[in-house]
């Protein structure tokens, strides 16, 4: 990574800022807050964009090292991939339909972030929002200097606000640091907000320079505006701008698909989980993301132990099965175990702990993300090394073996679900589940190296947010959009060439896409949000989804293509086959848009914010801007 020095990156962000109120910092209503400290000079605004690029990692990997729940956990169990898997929690968020409300995540548990979404988003525009309310006061500033500040800042809260408009629906526009408190702030509809990033993200790819001309890998490069500029095309129903940019990207920015092996090869336990050197494995080492060599990435987050950049995700603990527990037996009744390499009772061969990870799932995949999403063309296409169990990239529990010492006639066998007739596990929402061990594997150093410990969760790890194989999927998404089937099919048939698929696609649906998208970018994608995104896309273009299903903007509160995935392909929400504490999994078609927190409405205290359909305290009577023009002009006044 060219000795990236992420410390020095983070450090200027944070001491920059330190000289503002500490509630400049914190998560706040809207932007209810006096900065002290004006950027006047060119190392203020390296720090503003600096802290921008640190909040952006922090979507992932939260914005200090937690226990259990990242942030993005909350995106998944609320799509058609996973769902909320910690059963011994009374206030496990299971019963969706009728536990998200105005006021969900007020006290924020550690599974719910959806009160975090909000916080940490506006803070995000805020930092963003710094640099074009400031840059003027900057002297010296050349031209095209001050358009590649402006370009990464527009970035920042385009990103935020594609996001917000996605989870939230019609929510404030904040453009510009108040100069005085603003508590009278209305709702600015989604098209508007979407015609104004747009807008925003035209202006950026033409100013902020290509990854190539850059010192460090990790920042906002041209290459990362287009991939966001594509998605406002998208959203915006612009088909044609979409596939040209893609194009761009694609052909013409000096990215490529990595189709071989590449970097470094990590097989740091292969007595018990050996690995067979593939594309997959090494296009997914947090050792080989911000490298040089690696021409897909467009957009990558550096996350290293030992620096200020370096959180912990514990990504092994959040997104891996609860295996070593007494709710999960061989036949003889005995347990898996997680033991320290200190411990007598220790088999190298079999120290899971070190090589999967000890998890507790408080999320886990639906049966469809395990099995059903892999079939293509009616076969189970095992040569997908994203689903490869042979090569070492995906886990299976049938995998796991015994490694009780004590358990003398399954010692070293394979674990199983039944025993005849006799199921073995009394839990298996939280301790039997398959996952993709290639994206959820990352080194614990508290671990490694510790014979005393026997908790393995998983440190801390580089993770991308823009690659170019998702490109490949937008471009696919917009000739769907189009009717283009056989430029759609092709593309997509890309990504799964590269993944050794032997199944490709004679011709796809909007759901063949969206299913790769599940497959390529597991915890990558905010899946939640793109859901999100796509159902207003389909609704745009006019074509039906997979289920022959057409959709209204208007109206998707009521049906909506990501409700419709979850009916069909979740074996939990609305199905009444799992109760946990008490709860049964239900979701409803208004929850694609999370509610207006009920703290940001009243503190909003002279102007009233539109509530979403489904919510208490919704009024579509409320006024709210159609123009983003007219809401940025009332930015400027205080009523």
């Amino acid at each position: 990574m060219k000795n990236i020095p992420i410390k020095a990156i983070v450090v200027i962000g944070l001491s920059a800022l330190a000289g503002c109120k500490k509630s400049y910092l914190q998560p706040d209503p809207l932007s209810f807050y006096e900065p002290e400290a004006t950027f006047t000079t060119k190392s203020g605004l390296d720090a503003a964009v600096a802290m921008c690029d640190k909040h952006l990692r922090d979507y992932w990997s939260y914005t200090s090292t937690r226990d259990l729940s990242l942030p993005i956990s909350t995106e998944y169990m609320l799509s058609d991939l996973a769902v909320a898997g910690k059963t011994d929690d009374g206030n496990i968020f299971a019963d969706v339909a009728t536990r998200l409300t105005p006021t969900t995540g007020e006290n924020t548990d550690d599974v719910n972030m959806i009160k975090y979404f909000w916080d940490e988003t506006f803070n995000g525009v805020k930092y963003a929002n710094t640099i074009p309310s400031f840059i003027d006061k900057v002297p010296g500033l050349d031209s095209a200097t001050k358009h590649e500040y402006l370009g990464r800042a527009y970035f920042h809260r385009a990103f935020r606000y594609l996001a917000l408009v996605f989870q939230y629906g019609d929510v404030p526009l904040v453009t510009q640091i108040p100069t005085v408190p603003k508590q009278d702030y209305k709702t600015t509809a989604k098209a508007a907000i979407l015609d104004m990033i747009t807008s925003d993200m035209e202006k950026a790819v033409q100013w902020v320079p290509e990854q190539s001309a850059m010192p460090y890998i990790g920042m906002i490069s041209k290459g990362a505006c287009r991939q966001l500029l594509i998605k406002c095309y998208l959203a915006t129903g612009q088909w044609d701008k979409a596939i040209d940019q893609a194009n761009q990207l694609i052909s013409g920015s000096g990215y490529s698909l990595m189709t071989g092996t590449f970097g470094t090869f990590e097989n740091p336990f292969p007595s018990t989980w050996p690995i067979t050197r593939n594309v997959i494995w090494d296009l997914h080492r947090p050792v080989n993301k911000c490298i040089w060599t690696n021409k897909e990435a467009i957009l990558a987050m550096p996350d290293r132990d030992g620096t200020d950049a370096g959180i912990e995700q514990h990504s092994m603990r959040n997104w891996g099965p609860m295996w070593n527990i007494g709710t999960l037996v061989s036949p003889a009744g005995k347990y898996m175990q997680a033991y320290a390499t200190s411990s007598k009772s220790y088999n190298a061969n079999l120290d899971y702990n070190s090589a999967v990870g000890r998890g507790i799932a408080p999320i886990r995949p639906t049966y469809f993300a395990q099995h059903d999403l892999w079939v293509v063309n009616g076969i189970d296409d095992t040569s997908d090394l994203r689903h490869n169990s042979r090569t070492g990239n995906w886990a299976r529990m049938d995998s796991l073996k015994y490694n009780d010492p004590t358990d003398l006639a399954w010692y070293g066998k394979n674990l199983r679900l039944y025993n005849g007739a006799t199921l073995l596990c009394t839990d298996t929402v939280r301790d039997w589940f398959d996952w993709p061990h290639y994206k959820v594997f990352a080194l614990d150093p508290n671990h490694v190296g510790n014979p005393a410990s026997n908790n393995n969760k998983g440190g801390a790890a580089d993770w991308y947010c823009y690659r170019l194989a998702e490109t490949y999927l937008l471009r696919a998404e917009a000739e769907f959009y189009k009717g283009d089937l056989a430029s759609a099919t092709a593309d997509v048939n890309v990504v799964r060439t590269r993944a050794k698929c032997k199944q490709l696609y004679s011709t796809v649906n909007i759901g063949d896409i969206v299913n790769e998208r599940a497959r390529e970018l597991y915890m990558e994608e905010w899946r939640h949000e793109e859901l999100s995104r796509i159902s207003w896309c389909l609704a745009l273009s006019g074509q039906s989804d997979e289920f022959g299903n057409s959709y209204n903007v208007k109206t998707l509160s009521d049906n909506n293509y990501w409700f419709q995935r979850i009916q069909h392909y979740s074996d939990y929400y609305n199905k009444n086959r799992v109760t946990v504490k008490g709860r049964v999994y239900t979701i409803n078609a208004n929850n694609i848009y999370w509610p207006i927190p009920q703290s940001a409405i009243d503190a909003n205290l002279y102007q009233r914010l539109r509530q979403n359909p489904g919510y208490d305290g919704y009024d579509g009577s409320v006024a709210e801007w159609t123009k983003w023009q007219d809401a940025v002009a009332d930015e400027l006044k205080t009523h």
